[in-house]
This record gives structure tokens, C-alpha cells and sequence, in this order.
């Protein structure tokens, strides 16, 4: 399962079963349940009015437990304090694990297929030091270098190359961690 923002559940000419999350699914052999909306974050309700815990609430909390639960975002939490993410991040996070308590669950940063801004690597470490304060796994994606041709004319999402070369990385990134087969 995973919860996000418009890069886990699509965006312009990406649909939701073409985005990282699915084909990182696929190729892995998981049933994939995704969870989220376009414009949200740990703090950001975005235009659906629901933070990355309400969307874990509504749409998740109430199913069977999972191996694996992915929260993957902060992209939109830009103009929000340290704090206040870190605070939000990590009340998902006790959440999850008192609903879930055998699930593994990875946080992935700010997926930033361009040069990041400043502010983003501050949304990045609150979200980091939640992760590591919760027990959960913490993948970088700031720390990679994407090409531009990996993104969409509006500067900001992937295209389809774009979540191929995600979803490879998604995949590598729980290999290397010890979850799944080594990719193909």
C-alpha cells in the first residue's frame, strides 16, 4: 500500500496505474492499493481538503494490515515550518504503527525530478528525522540525478519515462534494504 501526492496517484498524461507506484508494483509482483490525492502532503490538504493521515484514515486504516506500507510525498508542503511537518510526519507515523504494528513502512522524501529548491531539503530532513524517530525506512530521492527529459513540460512531474526511471529506483532502493527481488 501506499499513500501520496500526485506523483503516487498521477498527474497530466500519467494515470495512476502508469505512475512509480504501479509499475514498481508490477514488477515486484505486489497487489497495489494507493491511497492519496494531487496537491497534498504531511500538512498540506491540498484541493481534496486531507493530509496524507486523513487519506491513510479514510482509505487505508480500515483494511488488513499489509507487509509493506510506502508514504511517499512533502513535495507539497513547501511554506510550512520544519516543525510542523516533522510534527505531522511523525503522528502519521504512530498512527500507522498503532493501527499496524507488524508493517514494515518506508517513507520516501520529496520526489524532485528537477534541481530541488532550498526549502525542500528542510521538508526532506523533518520528514527524515520522523522516519528514523518511528522505526520506519527512509529513502532520499533528492540525493539522485534525473534528467530533464524525465519531465513533464509544467517543470515539475515525471512523464512516463520519467516513473519508469522512478519505479527502478523505488525497486533498487527496497532491494537494497531487503525487501523484494533484486529488479530486473
Amino acid at each position: 500500500m501506499i499513500v501520496g501526492d500526485s506523483f503516487t496517484v498521477g498527474s497530466g498524461p500519467v494515470e495512476r496505474w502508469d505512475t512509480y507506484a504501479a509499475k514498481a508494483a508490477r514488477e515486484l509482483g505486489w497487489q497495489l492499493v494507493t491511497a492519496g490525492a494531487a496537491g497534498t502532503g504531511f500538512v498540506n490538504r491540498g484541493p481534496v481538503k486531507r493530509t496524507f493521515q486523513e487519506s491513510f484514515t479514510e482509505e487505508l486504516s480500515w483494511r488488513p494490515a499489509p507487509d509493506l506500507l510506502i508514504i511517499s510525498g512533502g513535495h507539497n508542503d513547501r511554506r510550512t515550518g520544519f516543525d510542523k511537518v516533522h510534527a505531522a510526519a511523525r503522528r502519521l507515523l504512530e498512527l500507522v504503527r498503532t493501527s499496524w504494528p507488524q508493517t514494515r513502512v518506508v517513507v520516501i522524501g520529496p520526489l524532485w525530478m528537477a534541481r530541488a529548491p532550498r526549502w525542500a531539503y528542510g521538508v526532506r530532513d523533518a520528514v527524515a528525522i520522523a522516519a528514523d524517530e518511528e522505526g520506519a525506512t527512509f529513502l532520499d530521492p533528492l540525493g539522485e540525478h534525473w534528467s530533464h527529459e524525465l519531465i513533464l513540460p509544467d517543470g515539475v512531474h515525471p512523464t512516463l519515462a520519467g516513473h519508469v526511471r522512478l519505479a527502478h529506483w523505488l525497486v533498487t532502493a527496497l532491494h537494497e534494504d531487503g525487501f523484494g527481488p533484486a529488479p530486473r
